[in-house]
Formats: structure tokens, C-alpha cells, sequence
């Protein structure tokens, strides 16, 4: 299901023209699909500032863009933890004080398929808290900005959202009872992509309609992120599913979050990713999304919960 408007191709960056004097901020820019979005907007003149969680690697990222691109390119970063609500909060304020506006805060960083039960320090299973309520908080804390700038938020999300329970688990959102790597994965993109279209509802209400949100998913792309943190047995069949043509390039996974960042009267009810066989591939258009995410009695609850759970309140 090719989005026609973008042709049989589907979307690429060949659409992009010069970004100067804008600036995108980007969570997870070390490696993958962050790596290779930051790299991207780069090339057309933009400042990115990468929010990161480890600063050798961030250091590591600079001096590698600088040595492919170039030393006139803007960009920095700022460190944060996404599973740490104060780091979220530091970061927040950091970048405040060094960037004067924010064309589009993208939501890339991301944990997965964590084998045991891990706690963060604000006592969230880690899935949930890093996916989701850490990047809730930052948005949350950002959104003035954005409004000032007539920003965009981008949400990385996954296909891996209708692979587990088709509701969010209010009784028990740490799996303390029936804990598994993929049902908490899951359940973390679920709650991600309901928070979309949940903030749409309340940007409008509120009328302020000149910050637009976005969901999206990378589809099936070769980056570390299963690596990472998966159990031996899903690195090994993700291991083999990359020497098939069921995946491609962490610079094709970079297109749909490029695509919600930058294109023009893009409708913000859509969910934009790969649409070829299961989604995994193919050209970047716009995609079904399963009618258990546009849940408004269960989003509305979410949001509620999470404000609470972050101590923050959007005011929306």
C-alpha cells in the first residue's frame, strides 16, 4: 500500500531542500536509525543537537560526522537518560538555555526486547519508562518551544505496538506478574503511538494547532537496537532475518521520521513508515493503524496516569 502521493518509490530525501537556520533535536543519534537521520539533515545545512545517553559515543558520532561531512556542520549534544526522569528534566533545561528554537523534536531513542524485568530508578519497567514516559516528559517540558517555533513532534514508534495485548495494563504496567521481553516491548510503542493522536486531540482542544504531531515506524531495519539488550535467541533469528530481504538499511529506517520532521501539509492522523509486505520494507507512504491505538476512553486514561507518574502537567 504505496502512498501514491509521493510515487511508486515512496518517499525519500531527495524531496529535502536546504534546512539552514533550522534546528532539530534527536534522541538516540549514536548509532541506527538516529545516526543516520542526524547525518541526513546535516547534509542539508540544519543544526541537530543529539540528546544521548552515553557522551564517549556522542563524542565519537561528532568527531565522525565532522571527518565525512565536513567541520562547518552544526552539531552537538546534550546527555540524557530517558530512564532517569531527573536527567530528563536537566537535559530539558540544558537545551533550552543553547538553542533558541526547535524546528522538530524527534523521538528516536529507544531500549528493546530486555530479557528479565529491569526497574528504572523512578521505578517504571525499563521498556516503558525509556520509550515512553521518559521522551512524555521531554516533549511535555519542550512543547513551549515548540509552540514558539511552529514545531513538530516526531514519534518513533514500532510495528512491534500490535504484538502483544491490544490495551494498555493499567493494573499492572511493570509485568511484575507476567513479565516477557516482547509483551513489554510492545506494550511501550502501544503507549507511545496512543500518546500521539492523544496530544493531537488536546493540541486542538487547547487550540494550539501550530505544533503538529507525528507516528511513525522504521520497519524492519539492520541497527543495534535488538543487539543491545535482546536475549540470545532473538539476536540470532534477527541475525538471520538481516541476511534476507525482509530488512533494510538503518538509513532506509531513517526516511519515515525524516518524513513526518520536514514534509509539508503531511496529515497528522496518518502513521507513515515502510509499506511493503508486513511493512517490513518497501516505500515509505502511509500505513494502516490498528484501530486498538486510536482507543480515546483508554488514551485519555494513559494520559492521565502518565502525567501523574511523571509528576508533570502539560496543562493541556
Amino acid at each position: 500500500m504505496s502512498d501514491t502521493r509521493f510515487g511508486p518509490k515512496g518517499w525519500t530525501p531527495a524531496t529535502i531542500g536546504s534546512l539552514k537556520g533550522k534546528t532539530y533535536v534527536i534522541t538516540g543519534a549514536t548509532s541506527g536509525t538516529g545516526f543516520e537521520a542526524t547525518k541526513i539533515l546535516l547534509t542539508k545545512g540544519a543544526k541537530v543537537v543529539m540528546l544521548n545517553r552515553n557522551p564517549s559515543k556522542s563524542h565519537t558520532t561528532i568527531e565522525r560526522l565532522h571527518s565525512e561531512l565536513g567541520h562547518n556542520i552544526d552539531l552537538s549534544f546534550v546527555q540524557i537518560d530517558l530512564g532517569r526522569l531527573s536527567s530528563v528534566r536537566h537535559a530539558a533545561h540544558e537545551l533550552l538555555q543553547s538553542v533558541s528554537q526547535i524546528d522538530a523534536l524527534i523521538c528516536n531513542g529507544a531500549i528493546a526486547q530486555v530479557p528479565k524485568q529491569v526497574l528504572t530508578e523512578d521505578g517504571f519497567e525499563s521498556q516503558l519508562g525509556v520509550n515512553y514516559y521518559g521522551h512524555f516528559l521531554l516533549q511535555g517540558l519542550l512543547l513551549p518551544m515548540l509552540e514558539q517555533s511552529n514545531g513538530r513532534i516526531v514519534t518513533v514508534g514500532s510495528e512491534g505496538y500490535k504484538m502483544g495485548i491490544k490495551t494498555i495494563q493499567f493494573d499492572d504496567m511493570n509485568w511484575d506478574n507476567n513479565y516477557t521481553a516482547n509483551k513489554a516491548y510492545s506494550q511501550s510503542k502501544l503507549a507511545q503511538i496512543m500518546s500521539v493522536y492523544e496530544l493531537q486531540r488536546r493540541l486542538n482542544a487547547a487550540d494550539k494547532t501550530n505544533v503538529k504531531v507525528y507516528a511513525c515506524h522504521p520497519g524492519s531495519s539492520r541497527t543495534s537496537l535488538i543487539t543491545t539488550s535482546g536475549n540470545f535467541i532473538t539476536r540470532f533469528l534477527f541475525g538471520l532475518m538481516t541476511k534476507t530481504p525482509l530488512t533494510q538499511s538503518a538509513q532506509q529506517g531513517a526516511y519515515p521520521e525524516l518524513m513526518c520532521a520536514l514534509e509539508e501539509d503531511l496529515d497528522e492522523k496518518g502513521f507513515y513508515g515502510p509499506t511493503g509486505f508486513n511493512y517490513f520494507t518497501g516505500p515509505v507512504g502511509e500505513c494502516q493503524l490498528a484501530q486498538h491505538a486510536l482507543d480515546t476512553s483508554v488514551s485519555s486514561q494513559l494520559w492521565d496516569r502518565s502525567e501523574k507518574a511523571v509528576n508533570f502537567s502539560w496543562g493541556i
